[in-house]
């Protein structure tokens, strides 16, 4: 039995969102590819280049939400809520290919320094960090809910990071003249970008494995369980993320025969979704324990106290 608790998830209220700052980061990408052929700025078409991916990103987002709301079907029960999951996978792998890129672009900046216009560099990336800085604030308030939003998040988040190095940069070749600034600034962009999207990329991939939700304490959940009165042990116990923000756990509870079955489902169903926030949940009770029971996977509730009661937290 399963509690009947239908939460949306939190991606779909950033939809509108994720539209905006698309429409803002397509149109200067436009732009900077414009303004970089006729400036002749390697810098401005290479930011371009990094503008594209924050645009796929978010497209990719989009395209992950208007999935996401498909309803559940006879081959996929569970609906597609975890496409979410293999879009922000895709993100960071994406990140990871730009970091890549910059890298090497970056390398060869420094045998081979070019020629930087650094007025016009400076213009269009001070334009460029304003729409960085638009799109970011759209994205804030999703990005903790969402590993799907917060995968965009990123993309923006670090070009921004390269818009702000790009003004540096043309502010010290306008006033020095070293253009080998142009690459080191690139660099130090790339080195800070990485750890982050391998944080990112490895949250998607246990989600993608269906390993524990991140915050989540498996031990603390069977403790929990093994408190309410009449439980007395707990096995096969499973708890995975369909998508950001909507956790699902299915157990065996041994229990002792004089509680009602459904009446104890309620109250474990009760302190799960109060202390984990979990509302999905299928548990099978168990007068006698079946054969799934072992010494590995099954876990015995703590003794009660002389008095005969029971420690009931709910």
């Amino acid at each position: 039995m399963s509690a009947s608790h239908d939460h949306a998830p939190p991606t779909v209220g950033n939809e509108r969102r994720l539209w905006i700052a698309l429409g803002l980061t397509t149109s200067f990408m436009i732009a900077e590819v414009v303004a970089g052929i006729l400036t002749n700025s390697l810098a401005l078409i290479s930011d371009a280049a990094h503008m594209l991916t924050d645009a796929a990103a978010l497209a990719i987002a989009l395209a992950a939400v208007q999935i996401g709301k498909r309803k559940a079907d006879s081959l996929r029960t569970f609906g597609y809520y975890r496409f979410e999951i293999l879009a922000a996978a895709f993100n960071c792998l994406m990140l990871f290919g730009v970091a890549i890129y910059i890298l090497v672009e970056a390398y060869a900046r420094f045998k081979s320094p070019p020629e930087v216009q650094s007025g016009a560099m400076m213009v269009v990336a001070l334009l460029g960090l304003v729409v960085n800085l638009i799109s970011m604030k759209l994205l804030q308030s999703g990005k903790d809910a969402s590993l799907n939003v917060k995968g965009a998040y990123l993309e923006v988040w670090s070009d921004m990071l390269g818009s702000i190095g790009v003004i540096i940069g043309a502010i010290i070749i306008r006033y020095t003249g070293w253009t080998t600034v142009d690459a080191i600034i690139a660099v130090l962009i790339g080195l800070w970008v990485l750890p982050r999207t391998w944080i990112l990329l490895k949250e998607s991939l246990n989600v993608l494995l269906e390993g524990v939700p991140s915050g989540m304490d498996i031990d603390k959940v069977r403790n929990s369980i093994c408190e309410v009165s009449g439980v007395k042990s707990v096995h096969d116990l499973h708890a995975w993320a369909l998508t950001s923000g909507k956790s699902s756990l299915t157990a065996h509870v041994v229990h002792d025969p004089s509680r009602t079955p459904e009446i104890l489902r309620d109250d474990i169903n009760a302190i799960l979704a109060d202390r984990f926030f979990v509302f999905h949940t299928t548990l099978q009770m168990e007068s006698v324990p079946c054969r799934q029971a072992d010494e590995i996977d099954s876990f015995t509730a703590p003794a009660k106290p002389a008095d005969g009661k029971a420690n009931d937290h709910n």
